[in-house]
């Protein structure tokens, strides 16, 4: 049987991966396959790179479109990223009748429904493993694996730069301006980090998982989405000594009222596994009716991980691609008609609806009748402690100013009524800075 003819739009990181790993293990793709899988034509602005990397045997273009068009292309894999110009052609792939696989999360986040309503109308899939968590096979295991369930929540570690940065922050002690500099100067952190550490890389994964897990169309618009620039060293060596660790976590969860969607950091007792999940790695944790809760671990981004899953998609393809479309697995994994009823009934939550606990750092005026006054006025909105550390007091300005950090962990409570306590508690004229509030997930 004639193997399956592939086109690369971009042979960078991951496309140079995917074209090694499929020249490597070939005969073993194939056996799992049932035909070959031929990397046919790259489309590369830079040709000459392009050719250097795959040789004379596979044709080279400059124009992605001339890839497009061709007749013998059955899969177009998409690896340029961003929302623009890959948009464009996705839609003009499915235009023409060719599969896609992508590891675009940017892209499914925010132009998920017309690109799958696309691919529904013309018969053909749109795959994307590698679009979360890199190499580990969460798509799989939320859309077919865990089939059977109704997932009740779904927490990750899906940005790999961000919990580098927090991993070197608790290890060494250090701020988060000075570990990002080293965090650029190794090569996991970008020139211009910012889609990783505001948040926004994590929420286009959680986006799309919160898609599949509970059969909602993909709605990045409504995200909450909080990164890690004002985390200090001091807030995760307090954490450490309440037996926490802070991760940024990508958290959806299934609630009476609706969905919640959002991005922050977390502190997680330091005994769940995901707690220690260290460097550059990623875990999912998700937790299903039937099943329990099941962890996904490994590397979540990388030429060859993030390959990995890109041919997983292109084999996926290859053994149905002679299939009715209706028998298909359906990319979120719910039957496209069920879609909209599902989002009317379970609404993304505002963030001020969504219950949670709460670590408060709160630096104060070392007085009597301070703590007494914060914690009445906790108590007046119905917030309950957990825990409470004050620290020794320090000398600031001298004259025998003496000022404390008062540590709070509270119980479980409603983000909106929080945010009106701590405008009352930051309003008192004995508390001297900016409150922090870090979000606390017990993940039971």
């Amino acid at each position: 049987m004639k193997p399956i003819q592939v086109g690369l739009l971009g042979i960078g990181t991951v496309g140079s991966g995917v074209f090694n790993v499929l020249a490597r293990n070939q005969e073993e793709i194939r056996r799992r396959a049932g035909r070959g899988i031929e990397i046919a034509c790259v489309a590369d602005l830079d040709m000459a790179r392009a050719r250097s990397i795959v040789g004379e045997q596979t044709r080279v273009v400059g124009d992605a479109r001339e890839l497009i068009a061709n007749p013998d292309i059955d899969i177009v894999v998409e690896l340029i990223g961003g929302y623009g110009i890959a948009r464009q052609l996705v839609l003009e792939a499915i235009a023409a009748g060719k599969h896609v696989v992508t590891a675009n999360k940017a892209l499914l986040a925010v132009h998920g429904e017309e690109i799958f309503k696309a691919a529904h109308d013309k018969g053909v899939v749109v795959a994307f493993e590698a679009a979360v968590a890199g190499g580990i096979p969460i798509i799989k295991a939320l859309r077919e694996g865990l089939s059977a369930n109704q997932i009740q929540w779904v927490a990750g570690i899906i940005n790999g730069t961000t919990n580098f940065i927090l991993s070197e922050m608790r290890d060494k002690g250090l701020d988060f301006d000075v570990v990002l500099k080293e965090a650029q100067r190794l090569g996991y952190a970008e020139a211009d980090p910012t889609f990783d550490i505001e948040g926004v890389d994590a929420a286009h994964k959680a986006t799309i998982m919160s898609a599949i897990a509970f059969g909602i169309p993909v709605q990045f618009d409504k995200a909450y989405v909080e990164g890690i620039t004002k985390l200090s060293g001091a807030d995760i060596k307090y954490a450490e000594q309440l037996g926490y660790r802070i991760k940024l976590l990508g958290i959806t969860k299934r609630t009476d009222k609706g969905v919640e969607l959002r991005v922050h950091p977390s502190l997680v007792p330091a005994k769940r596994l995901i707690a220690n999940v260290e460097g550059a790695m990623n875990a999912v944790v998700v937790h299903g009716d039937a099943v329990g809760t099941t962890l996904y671990y490994g590397k979540g981004a990388g030429s060859e991980p993030t390959a990995s899953a890109v041919i997983a998609d292109l084999v996926d393809i290859t053994r149905l691609i002679e299939a009715d479309p209706t028998h298909r697995v359906p990319p979120l994994a719910f039957q496209s008609h069920t879609l909209g009823a599902a989002g009317q009934e379970l609404p993304v939550l505002p963030m001020a609806e969504v219950v949670t606990s709460y670590y408060l750092r709160i630096r104060v005026a070392d007085q009597a009748g301070v703590l007494a006054k914060i914690t009445g006025l906790l108590a007046g909105a119905n917030i309950s402690i957990d825990a409470l550390l004050q620290r020794e007091a320090d000398e600031v300005g001298g004259e025998g100013s003496m000022q404390t950090d008062l540590i709070i962990l509270t119980h479980d409570t409603r983000e909106g009524g929080m945010d009106a306590a701590l405008a009352q508690i930051q309003a008192l004229p004995t508390v001297l800075a900016p409150i922090t509030r870090i979000r606390k997930e017990e993940l039971n």
